[in-house]
């Protein structure tokens, strides 16, 4: 598998764990007009260890979450990752009709490049 490429109609982006360092205001204000608080959908790229959303790629992932939520048409994915050298908590939802094949694409992804990660 070489990358996965989807549209996600929401992704929200927002500094994690709290003892990580502080993000500038540059950018959060870059992160908030690109993606968090863009209405538009956003191009997502996984590859086989970080993810590019935007002009943002997100590496170190970890605690990778993907699941299709009771009554409701959509696939989520949720990670831990790095910007450079700052953290970041990553939530994307993708609500189009493809959600499905979305969930299985990821899902096989995570079981190739992340077998021993766990929400622990």
């Amino acid at each position: 598998m070489s990358e996965i490429s989807f549209q996600a109609e929401k992704v929200f982006v927002h500094r994690w764990p709290h003892d990580t360092p502080l993000w500038g205001d540059s950018v959060k204000q870059k992160l908030d007009e690109t993606i968090s608080k863009n209405p538009e959908s956003k191009k997502i790229f996984v590859y086989s260890n970080s993810v590019k959303i935007q002009d943002f790629e997100f590496t170190n992932l970890k605690k990778i979450g993907i699941s299709v939520p009771f009554f409701k048409d959509e696939c989520r994915m949720i990670f831990e990752s790095q910007f450079g050298e700052l953290y970041a908590h990553i939530h994307i939802t993708v609500k189009s009709n493809e959600y499905m094949d979305v969930f299985s694409k990821l899902k096989s992804w995570k079981s190739e490049f992340f077998p021993n990660d766990s929400n622990k």
